[in-house]
Protein backbone atom coordinates (compact mmCIF):
# COMPACT_ATOMS: atom_id res chain seq x y z
CA UNK A 1 0.00 0.00 0.00
CA UNK A 2 2.81 2.45 0.81
CA UNK A 3 4.22 2.21 -2.72
CA UNK A 4 1.33 4.30 -4.11
CA UNK A 5 1.36 8.00 -4.98
CA UNK A 6 -2.33 8.79 -4.33
CA UNK A 7 -4.81 7.98 -1.58
CA UNK A 8 -8.42 8.90 -0.94
CA UNK A 9 -9.13 8.88 2.79
CA UNK A 10 -12.77 8.79 3.95
CA UNK A 11 -13.62 9.15 7.60
CA UNK A 12 -16.53 6.97 8.68
CA UNK A 13 -19.63 8.67 10.04
CA UNK A 14 -20.96 7.48 13.37
CA UNK A 15 -23.46 8.55 16.00
CA UNK A 16 -21.67 9.51 19.26
CA UNK A 17 -18.49 7.85 18.05
CA UNK A 18 -15.62 7.92 20.51
CA UNK A 19 -12.99 6.60 18.08
CA UNK A 20 -12.37 7.40 14.43
CA UNK A 21 -12.03 4.99 11.52
CA UNK A 22 -10.71 6.07 8.13
CA UNK A 23 -11.10 3.95 4.99
CA UNK A 24 -8.27 4.39 2.48
CA UNK A 25 -9.03 3.98 -1.22
CA UNK A 26 -7.17 3.99 -4.53
CA UNK A 27 -8.75 7.08 -6.17
CA UNK A 28 -8.32 5.69 -9.72
CA UNK A 29 -10.14 2.38 -9.19
CA UNK A 30 -12.20 3.16 -6.09
CA UNK A 31 -11.05 -0.04 -4.39
CA UNK A 32 -10.28 -0.01 -0.69
CA UNK A 33 -6.55 -0.48 -0.10
CA UNK A 34 -6.31 0.16 3.62
CA UNK A 35 -7.83 1.28 6.87
CA UNK A 36 -6.71 3.60 9.65
CA UNK A 37 -8.31 2.99 13.03
CA UNK A 38 -7.93 4.99 16.20
CA UNK A 39 -6.85 2.86 19.15
CA UNK A 40 -7.37 4.45 22.56
CA UNK A 41 -8.03 3.15 26.07
CA UNK A 42 -11.44 3.04 27.70
CA UNK A 43 -10.40 5.86 30.03
CA UNK A 44 -9.60 8.14 27.07
CA UNK A 45 -12.94 7.24 25.46
CA UNK A 46 -14.71 8.22 28.66
CA UNK A 47 -12.74 11.47 28.91
CA UNK A 48 -13.80 12.35 25.35
CA UNK A 49 -17.36 12.74 26.60
CA UNK A 50 -16.25 15.74 28.67
CA UNK A 51 -12.97 17.02 27.16
CA UNK A 52 -12.24 18.22 23.64
CA UNK A 53 -10.82 15.31 21.64
CA UNK A 54 -7.97 17.46 20.29
CA UNK A 55 -6.49 17.83 23.78
CA UNK A 56 -6.33 14.11 24.60
CA UNK A 57 -3.73 11.56 23.47
CA UNK A 58 -4.48 9.22 20.59
CA UNK A 59 -2.96 6.53 18.40
CA UNK A 60 -4.02 5.72 14.84
CA UNK A 61 -2.96 2.40 13.31
CA UNK A 62 -2.81 2.03 9.52
CA UNK A 63 -3.31 -1.46 8.05
CA UNK A 64 -4.04 -2.90 4.60
CA UNK A 65 -7.18 -4.52 6.04
CA UNK A 66 -8.85 -4.57 9.43
CA UNK A 67 -7.14 -7.70 10.76
CA UNK A 68 -3.81 -7.21 8.95
CA UNK A 69 -0.48 -6.23 10.47
CA UNK A 70 0.18 -2.59 11.33
CA UNK A 71 2.00 -0.78 8.49
CA UNK A 72 2.21 2.58 10.17
CA UNK A 73 1.24 4.10 13.49
CA UNK A 74 0.54 7.76 14.27
CA UNK A 75 0.75 8.87 17.90
CA UNK A 76 -0.14 12.14 19.57
CA UNK A 77 0.27 12.85 23.26
CA UNK A 78 -1.64 15.31 25.45
CA UNK A 79 -1.85 18.65 23.64
CA UNK A 80 -2.19 22.16 24.98
CA UNK A 81 -0.75 24.68 22.49
CA UNK A 82 1.26 22.70 19.95
CA UNK A 83 0.67 19.10 19.01
CA UNK A 84 3.51 16.68 18.39
CA UNK A 85 2.53 13.74 16.19
CA UNK A 86 5.01 10.86 15.92
CA UNK A 87 5.00 8.50 12.93
CA UNK A 88 6.22 4.93 13.56
CA UNK A 89 6.79 2.18 10.95
CA UNK A 90 5.74 -1.48 11.09
CA UNK A 91 8.88 -2.46 13.03
CA UNK A 92 8.19 0.17 15.71
CA UNK A 93 10.94 2.55 14.54
CA UNK A 94 10.21 6.27 14.48
CA UNK A 95 10.16 7.52 10.85
CA UNK A 96 9.64 11.14 11.77
CA UNK A 97 7.31 13.52 13.52
CA UNK A 98 5.19 16.60 13.00
CA UNK A 99 5.08 19.64 15.21
CA UNK A 100 2.02 21.84 14.71
CA UNK A 101 2.65 25.49 13.98
CA UNK A 102 1.74 27.83 16.79
CA UNK A 103 0.53 30.68 14.58
CA UNK A 104 -0.88 29.57 11.25
CA UNK A 105 -4.03 30.72 9.48
CA UNK A 106 -5.03 27.41 7.91
CA UNK A 107 -2.93 25.11 10.06
CA UNK A 108 0.28 23.33 9.31
CA UNK A 109 3.17 21.29 10.61
CA UNK A 110 6.92 21.28 10.67
CA UNK A 111 8.03 17.82 9.49
CA UNK A 112 11.15 16.41 11.13
CA UNK A 113 13.01 13.14 10.70
CA UNK A 114 13.62 10.74 13.58
CA UNK A 115 16.75 12.70 14.62
CA UNK A 116 14.88 16.02 14.75
CA UNK A 117 16.28 17.42 11.49
CA UNK A 118 13.84 19.51 9.43
CA UNK A 119 12.59 17.64 6.36
CA UNK A 120 9.68 19.73 5.11
CA UNK A 121 6.73 21.90 6.03
CA UNK A 122 3.04 21.25 5.65
CA UNK A 123 1.25 24.52 4.95
CA UNK A 124 -2.51 24.99 4.92
CA UNK A 125 -4.48 27.58 3.01
CA UNK A 126 -6.52 30.21 4.86
CA UNK A 127 -9.66 28.03 5.07
CA UNK A 128 -7.78 24.89 6.11
CA UNK A 129 -8.96 22.69 3.22
CA UNK A 130 -5.79 22.44 1.15
CA UNK A 131 -2.35 21.60 2.50
CA UNK A 132 0.94 21.52 0.60
CA UNK A 133 3.89 19.30 1.49
CA UNK A 134 6.98 21.47 0.82
CA UNK A 135 10.68 20.66 1.03
CA UNK A 136 13.07 23.03 2.80
CA UNK A 137 13.79 24.81 -0.51
CA UNK A 138 10.06 25.39 -1.17
CA UNK A 139 9.54 22.63 -3.74
CA UNK A 140 6.10 21.01 -3.54
CA UNK A 141 6.34 17.22 -3.26
CA UNK A 142 2.71 16.52 -2.45
CA UNK A 143 -0.59 17.84 -1.21
CA UNK A 144 -3.52 16.99 0.97
CA UNK A 145 -6.88 18.32 -0.20
CA UNK A 146 -10.17 18.15 1.69
CA UNK A 147 -12.95 16.84 -0.56
CA UNK A 148 -16.57 17.99 -0.40
CA UNK A 149 -18.63 15.17 1.12
CA UNK A 150 -22.12 16.52 0.56
CA UNK A 151 -24.21 19.04 2.46
CA UNK A 152 -25.59 16.60 5.06
CA UNK A 153 -22.22 15.15 5.97
CA UNK A 154 -20.50 18.57 6.00
CA UNK A 155 -23.13 20.28 8.16
CA UNK A 156 -24.00 17.56 10.64
CA UNK A 157 -20.80 15.53 11.16
CA UNK A 158 -17.10 16.07 11.65
CA UNK A 159 -16.30 13.24 9.22
CA UNK A 160 -14.11 14.47 6.37
CA UNK A 161 -12.69 13.11 3.12
CA UNK A 162 -9.14 13.84 1.99
CA UNK A 163 -7.24 13.32 -1.25
CA UNK A 164 -3.55 12.77 -0.61
CA UNK A 165 -1.29 13.03 -3.67
CA UNK A 166 2.49 12.79 -4.00
CA UNK A 167 4.27 14.39 -6.95
CA UNK A 168 4.30 11.63 -9.59
CA UNK A 169 7.46 12.97 -11.27
CA UNK A 170 9.67 12.86 -8.17
CA UNK A 171 11.25 9.66 -6.92
CA UNK A 172 10.68 9.67 -3.19
CA UNK A 173 11.77 7.21 -0.51
CA UNK A 174 9.09 5.01 1.10
CA UNK A 175 9.34 7.13 4.26
CA UNK A 176 8.05 10.16 2.31
CA UNK A 177 4.94 8.24 1.25
CA UNK A 178 4.36 7.09 4.81
CA UNK A 179 4.85 10.64 6.14
CA UNK A 180 2.43 12.16 3.62
CA UNK A 181 -0.25 9.56 4.35
CA UNK A 182 0.32 10.21 8.06
CA UNK A 183 0.10 13.96 7.38
CA UNK A 184 -3.40 13.60 5.93
CA UNK A 185 -4.53 11.71 9.00
CA UNK A 186 -2.69 14.08 11.37
CA UNK A 187 -4.40 17.10 9.81
CA UNK A 188 -7.72 15.56 10.74
CA UNK A 189 -6.83 14.46 14.28
CA UNK A 190 -5.04 17.72 15.18
CA UNK A 191 -7.10 20.41 13.43
CA UNK A 192 -10.51 19.01 12.48
CA UNK A 193 -11.75 16.84 15.35
CA UNK A 194 -13.79 18.26 18.23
Amino acid sequence: MLDRKQFLVKERVGFLKLTDVFDIFDPASGTQIGQARESVSGLIKLARLFINKRLLPTRVEVREHESGPILLSIRRGVTLLRARVTVVDAAGREIGWFKSKLFSLGGGFHVLDSKGNPVADIKGDWIGWNFRFLTADGTEIGKVTKKWAGIGKELFTSADNYMIALDESRPLPPEATALLLAAGLAIDIVYKEK
